[in-house]
């Protein structure tokens, strides 16, 4: 990977957040925070692009969500200095898959989970008049780590040009609590589930190949003599490909 300039990239991603407001004819944006990296670094920028008057925070536990996730969270909030709710989405979930989806396996759970977040907080956008800002990075967009039309639903991306080990040295430079900075990462859509585990690569191997294939733009045997593994790069650019309709808008026929 190589070495950016944090403070440049953090002056580019405020007059991006500024602009993206301005040509929406919004003010003010709503943040799920979720306890996690992506959440908080999403929410510290948008407070320095357009002060914390106009930055709410929602969290959105589920019964079998990590008490660690509403906790950090609240404590982002509460560090940032925001206002934030909170809404249980636990009986609205489990309405769904009581009266009509019984057998549904963890992933189906996992999905409804995300999108019912999403529900609200497009409520609240409406609601409040405020954008939804996204808080997907790019290694997560690039593989399709997401649930189309949950997590990877916004009005803009102020972090989706960035790794996610970029994100993670962003925490650090924004002074974000160590509890956040210093946890495994975490969806937190069933019990004891991980990012890393879930997609069966470290973040760190991720963003070394990603960045090979997609800045560099290494071929295949060029990254292998360089000692990247044959089957983890082959096993990124299954994902890459498998998830490309999450990236793009539905197609439509040709006239």
């Amino acid at each position: 990977m190589h070495e950016i300039n944090m403070n440049k990239v953090i002056s580019k991603i405020l007059v991006f957040i500024k602009r993206q407001l301005k040509k929406a004819g919004f003010t003010r944006v709503i943040v799920g925070l979720s306890g996690g990296i992506d959440s908080s670094v999403t929410a510290a920028l948008c407070i320095k692009a357009l002060g914390k008057e106009n930055v709410l925070g929602v969290m959105l536990p589920y019964r079998k969500s990590h008490p660690d996730s509403f906790e950090h969270a609240k404590q982002v909030a509460e560090q940032l200095g925001i206002k934030y709710e909170v809404v249980d989405i636990s009986p609205m979930v489990d309405a769904y898959f009581e009266n009509y989806a019984v057998d549904a396996d963890i992933l189906r759970k996992g999905n409804r989970i995300a999108r019912e977040r999403m529900c609200i907080l497009y409520d609240l956008s409406a609601k409040y008049k405020a954008l939804v800002a996204g808080t997907g990075n790019r290694s997560e967009i690039m593989v399709g780590y997401c649930t189309q039309y949950g997590d990877s639903a916004c009005a803009f991306e102020p972090i989706g040009h960035l790794y996610k080990t970029e994100v993670l040295e962003l925490a650090k430079i924004l002074n974000l609590p160590d509890s956040v900075i210093n946890k495994e990462p975490t969806a937190d859509l069933w019990e004891d589930q991980t990012d890393e585990d879930e997609m069966g690569i470290t973040y760190k191997e991720l963003d070394e190949i990603l960045y090979q294939m997609l800045d560099l733009k290494s071929e295949k045997e060029e990254m292998i003599k360089q000692g990247f593994s044959k089957q983890e790069i082959e096993k990124v650019e299954k994902m890459i490909k498998n998830s490309e309709f999450k990236r793009n808008m539905s197609p439509v026929p040709c006239k």
